[in-house]
């Protein structure tokens, strides 16, 4: 890939972006940041197979649920997505299930959960992402009664983002960076949450772009860039093991969306007047019964790095995820509870695996299959793996900005 492959970012936004990626001034509690579960020493993401948000204490897998009153009500219903290469021309969907495009279909652009009350001035697709999880009562607005953010979120969606945005423009450092960095701002008290999300974006997309891994150098025609095996792991990805079939092109995935009866659990996403505790998937969006238990493709750009797998995180390593890839109900049947990297929460026990009591559920992601089982020896599927850590790229370890010393709030960084 190269820089025409991507939309044009400042680095001028992107240093503001740093600062606000890490920032937990944009939580309703002012706990927790985008950083915080989607940190530079995990990929980009958070080591869990569902994430703790608001409330949780620490980073990565160490991450716990907190305590007493502040303690997580519930977890984050999917796996942490990793940001790679999100800048890329070719993203057009975000979200496991998709919920957030560029499309017109309420005169703004973009389809969104906000639908008509998308805040004006957005500029790309990866801006308007950034916003949303502010609004996510368990990721990083909070709980009602808690604070304003939250108060506001169950009146509507658009009323959480001036309260977001004031909080920044009135601190000196950050007015003074927006009004410098943004050609439409004189004051900055002009700043609104669609120059924060595309400050956000700004960072995200420098930050992680990956394009110079051995398997980039191979393909420049670069000798000894790939081991024997790792050569033999990418003939089998885009031959016998069928990988290519949906992680194709430069970002290896069609972002298609795909049944792979993935074993569920946690609380789930669905549609908003479905009483069941379940995943749905695309259908979510679509409320297209032929979507249901579809995923979006993800993009294997520095895959070895963002452990767990799955749209829940249902597979610890890439081994687990690959052999359900080749026999999916077989896997399925074979899957354990403690496979799930679950921080501990009693509180949530009777939640975490409900879905397993409902058999007509179970059977019907069981049977939603949309990829053909094939057969592999142990070491072709060595050699996959191999050929997935070939994926990462050098600059992952040594990336432009990496994580702030400090922020202008003087709130902590998780570090």
């Amino acid at each position: 890939m190269s820089d025409s492959d991507y939309h044009s970012f400042s680095a001028e936004r992107a240093k503001i972006g740093q600062m606000l990626f890490y920032d937990k001034i944009l939580s309703g509690n002012r706990n927790i940041s985008c950083g915080t579960c989607h940190h530079h020493r995990f990929g980009g993401t958070d080591g869990l197979s569902l994430g703790i948000g608001e409330g949780g204490i620490g980073v990565g897998p160490d991450r716990h649920p907190g305590s007493g009153e502040s303690r997580i009500h519930k977890r984050i219903p999917r796996n942490a997505s990793a940001l790679w290469n999100l800048a890329a021309k070719n993203f057009t969907v975000l979200f496991h299930d998709g919920r957030l495009a560029l499309a017109d279909d309420f005169g703004n652009g973009f389809n969104t959960p906000a639908e008509e009350w998308l805040p004006h001035g957005l500029e790309s697709v990866l801006g308007t992402q950034a916003i949303f999880p502010m609004t996510a009562q368990f990721e990083m607005a909070g709980n009602p009664k808690e604070n304003e953010v939250a108060g506001a979120l169950h009146d509507r969606i658009d009323a959480v983002w001036p309260i977001l945005a004031k909080r920044v423009r009135v601190i000196p450092e950050y007015g003074d960076m927006f009004v410098a960095a943004f050609d439409d701002l004189d004051a900055a008290e002009d700043v609104t949450i669609a120059h924060i999300g595309e400050a956000l974006a700004a960072f995200i997309a420098i930050e992680f772009r990956s394009d110079d891994s051995p398997f980039d150098r191979f393909l420049a025609g670069e000798r000894g860039a790939l081991t024997l095996r790792q050569e033999r792991g990418a003939e089998l990805f885009y031959g016998k093991a069928g990988c290519a079939d949906c992680h194709s092109g430069p970002l290896l995935t069609d972002q298609k969306f795909h049944a792979l009866a993935i074993p569920p659990f946690g609380p789930g996403r669905t549609r908003r007047f479905d009483p069941y505790t379940r995943d749905v998937g695309r259908m979510g969006e679509t409320d297209d019964l032929d979507d249901a238990y579809r995923f979006r493709t993800p993009s294997l750009r520095n895959v070895a790095l963002t452990a767990p797998y799955g749209h829940n995180g249902a597979y610890a390593n890439l081994d687990g995820i690959i052999r359900h890839h080749l026999d999916p109900q077989g896997s399925f049947d074979a899957w354990q509870r403690d496979m799930a990297q679950l921080p501990d929460a009693p509180w949530l026990a009777s939640i975490d695996f409900v879905v397993w009591q409902d058999r007509f559920e179970i059977a019907r992601v069981r049977a939603k299959i949309d990829i053909k089982p094939r057969q592999l020896a142990e070491d072709e599927i060595e050699a996959l793996i191999d050929f997935m850590s070939a994926l990462t790229g050098a600059s992952a370890a040594n990336p432009p900005f990496g994580v702030p010393e400090k922020v202008p709030s003087g709130l902590p960084v998780d570090r």
